[in-house]
This record gives C-alpha cells, sequence and structure tokens, in this order.
C-alpha cells in the first residue's frame, strides 16, 4: 500500500543512510522497522497483561466474591 507520512528531515537521512547501508529500499527499511516496532509493541502488551493476571493483587472483582463467600459459608466451630 502507498502511504504518505510526514517525517523530521534529520531522521530521514538517518533512514535512508542505514537503508543504503543495508541495500534496502527505503519503504523496505521502513516496513521492516515498523513490523519489528509492533511485533515488540505486542509482547510488551501481552507481558503487561500477564502481569496483572499473575499479581498477587486480586481486582476489585476478586474481592467482591471472596467478601460475599465468607458471608455464605457456616460459622467455625468452636471445639
Amino acid at each position: 500500500m502507498k502511504t504518505a507520512i510526514s517525517v523530521d528531515d534529520a531522521l530521514m537521512q538517518q533512514a535512508d543512510e542505514a537503508a543504503r547501508d543495508l541495500g534496502l529500499s527505503r519503504s523496505r527499511l521502513i516496513s521492516d522497522a515498523l513490523r519489528e516496532y509492533l511485533q515488540k509493541r505486542r509482547r510488551t502488551l501481552i507481558t503487561e497483561q500477564l502481569d496483572r493476571v499473575y499479581s498477587n493483587v486480586p481486582s476489585v472483582t476478586e474481592r467482591r466474591l471472596v467478601r460475599k463467600l465468607r458471608t455464605k459459608l457456616p460459622a467455625k466451630d468452636q471445639w
């Protein structure tokens, strides 16, 4: 897909130099860089989600459920 974007002149010069050094077209360099960035972002988001799931801090919903369950449990026997 062709698209038009605005990029700082200095950044584009660096991209052109890198593309030349790597033997890639500017489009290929930018596509590869964008693909890598999006993969890294996706991995970061997944890691953040897993960190939340496995954290020791119960969610508000979990705390409410525990309170409800405690009220439904029979009283402890006094032995």
